[in-house]
């Protein structure tokens, strides 16, 4: 279905399944087919929603750089849990949405069942450079999506050996992967480039203020956001830390019977 935010822009929803309600959002320049393996077992015990952010997939595309920021798309995930009739839900955010769904758990606390933290952090990315994320994104919002993937396809930042291994092995991987970059907007990508480059750090609040079951979850590999995961593991209290071996930013592809255990024991415990 598609649902319309208070700004007018549509966004592609899927909702499975019945019981508790579960969120899962994905990532800058994701899609919500990156969960898609892993929503039957899922909505077995939870009401599933996945989503594609505005400027993915099949939602809307707005031309407006300020129509992209992380406080906008958190909004957006609170649309969304209400359109499928929500009120209460359990968060999981991957990467940038892991760093949009923690100002949901901020600024929604009675909403949030519970929360997963996958290869994301509680604020700046660590050894990520706020000057080359612009300069990215001037290219990305000047030169449009060709001249970006191939500053792209130079840079490789994430793509970690436990992704050249799904590449070789998983039929039609890379097609999936292409077909994500051809359904993302070069405005979107460029905006929140920039916020992502520049956004708060929210680890204090979070480690002073949160109160919902924490899990933590990052691929072994994926070496920048092991670092901001073991940061919220010592700061929050309460907070779990799960490292999956032989995987990188994308454990759900790349260990997914590892990272589907550590998310159904936690759920199973809230």
């Amino acid at each position: 279905m598609q649902i319309a935010t208070d700004d007018g822009v549509r966004l592609a929803v899927e909702v499975a399944g019945h019981g508790p309600g579960l969120v899962l959002v994905h990532g800058f320049g994701g899609a919500k087919e990156d969960f898609a393996d892993h929503v039957p077992a899922l909505a077995r015990d939870h009401t599933v929603v996945v989503f594609d952010h505005r400027g993915h997939g099949a939602s809307d595309k707005p031309d407006d750089r300020d129509a992209y920021s992380l406080e906008r798309l958190a909004r957006d995930i609170v649309q969304v849990a209400d359109a499928a009739g929500l009120d209460t839900f359990r968060l999981l955010g991957h990467s940038m949405g892991g760093m949009v769904a923690r100002k949901v758990a901020l600024a929604e606390p009675g909403r949030i069942d519970a929360l997963v933290m996958m290869d994301t952090s509680a604020g700046p990315i660590p050894g990520f450079d706020p000057t080359l994320m612009e300069a990215a994104a001037d290219v990305a919002l000047t030169r449009g999506k060709d001249a970006l993937k191939e500053l792209l396809d130079m840079a490789q930042v994430l793509e970690k050996p436990a992704y050249q291994r799904v590449l070789l092995e998983r039929p039609g991987y890379q097609e999936f992967c292409d077909r994500k970059f051809a359904d993302m907007s070069s405005v979107m990508w460029g905006a929140l480039a920039i916020a992502l480059g520049n956004q708060s750090d929210d680890l204090p609040a979070m480690a002073a203020t949160l109160r919902c079951p924490l899990l933590i979850i990052v691929g072994e590999q994926d070496t920048p956001f092991v670092e901001a995961g073991r940061w919220m593991a010592e700061a929050i209290p309460g907070a779990d830390l799960v490292i999956v071996p032989d995987a990188g930013h994308s454990p759900q592809f790349e260990n997914p019977d590892v990272w589907s255990e550590a998310l159904s024991k936690f759920l199973a415990s809230v």
